[in-house]
């Protein structure tokens, strides 16, 4: 006799169909739970401190980029003062705090002296400044002086290197232990004067 088989069939898949109609309900449950789980390990706000903290840091750190300064001293000379970025000194609101400074100074007579540095701290007139860092100092007459710290009055034109100074010019190779800067209000010449163990190689001129 053959035996029908549908019977069993039909009732393994409505079986089948119940089992998931419970199972899947379930598992969608439990995925469900997971991610709410994940999601309470996960601080949207986390970040917030941290940005914070930099709000606050550029709030204290008051400055500017590419700052620049243009003024005529008592004589009557150009000058020209820039920064890459220049902000208040935290410890004296009454200093001026910039890195790699350039001090263009035009005298009447046309010569130009440029002065570069890597760090300055000024005056908030930007008048006076003390430049330190490896600095120097060219002049169009032929100088170019290096040094490591330069105090500079420019409102008089003045400035002075208390430390050792290397450098060339016209007469040849110099190195000293002090250089100062003038200006000549007759003739608007700028003057070097190097003293305290001055060496010179003397490098005559050729025709």
């Amino acid at each position: 006799m053959p035996i029908d088989r549908t019977v069993g069939s039909d009732d393994f898949h409505t079986r089948f169909v119940d089992w998931l109609k419970v199972i899947l309900p379930l598992v969608a449950l439990g995925l469900l739970s997971t991610l709410f789980l994940l999601s309470r390990k996960v601080d949207p706000t986390s970040n917030v401190p941290v940005s914070q903290v930099d709000l606050e840091q550029r709030a204290q750190d008051q400055g500017a980029s590419n700052p620049s300064f243009s003024g005529v001293a008592s004589g009557g000379e150009q000058i020209t003062f820039r920064a890459d970025t220049a902000r208040p000194d935290p410890k004296n609101p009454e200093r001026v705090l910039a890195e790699k400074v350039v001090a263009e100074l035009t005298l009447n007579g046309g010569t130009v002296i440029d002065v570069r540095s890597d760090h300055g701290i000024a005056g908030q007139d930007l008048m006076n400044a003390e430049l330190h860092g490896n600095v120097t100092v060219t002049t169009t007459s032929g100088y170019d002086i290096r040094t490591q710290r330069l105090t500079a009055d420019f409102e008089t034109l003045r400035a002075e290197s208390p430390g050792r100074v290397t450098g060339k010019g016209p007469p040849g190779d110099l190195e000293a232990g002090r250089m100062e800067l003038i200006s000549n209000e007759e003739t608007g010449q700028a003057h070097l004067l190097f003293t305290d163990g001055v060496k010179l190689l003397y490098q005559p001129r050729g025709e």
